[in-house]
């Protein structure tokens, strides 16, 4: 397993924006599809964004498509996750997660996850 700290997370305002980071631990980073997932109070927690390590594709929910995207820097251990237009249904707790699975948005399929980090967006 890998170990995983998210960091960046704050207060803003709808239409700003706000950048993740996830710093990870061990040697083998490049190996991992990362994910990003969020849960809201009284919700499930839910997939936003993946990176596959076979090719570096991407892939993101519906409902940030165009808005957020992620990417990872192999040589630094590190994911990032860059949310542009904020809106107030984007306030969650934000999680960083690795899977060795090639493509995957199921959190069932990431073995490792971080603390996670706090999003609140104000309208």
């Amino acid at each position: 397993q890998v170990q995983l700290v998210e960091s960046g997370g704050g207060l803003v305002q709808a239409g700003e924006s706000l950048r993740l980071s996830c710093a990870t631990s061990g040697r083998t980073f490049s190996r991992y599809t990362m994910g990003w997932f969020r849960q809201a109070p009284g919700k499930e927690r839910e997939f936003v964004v993946g990176i596959s390590w076979f090719d570096g594709r991407t892939y993101s929910a519906d409902s940030v498509k165009g808005r957020f995207t992620v990417s990872r820097d192999n040589a630094k251990n590190t994911l990032y996750l860059q949310m542009n237009s904020l809106k107030p249904e984007d306030t969650a707790v934000y999680y960083c997660a690795a899977s060795g699975v090639i493509r995957t948005a199921n959190p069932t399929d990431f073995g490792s996850w971080g603390q996670g980090t706090q999003v609140t967006v104000s309208s």
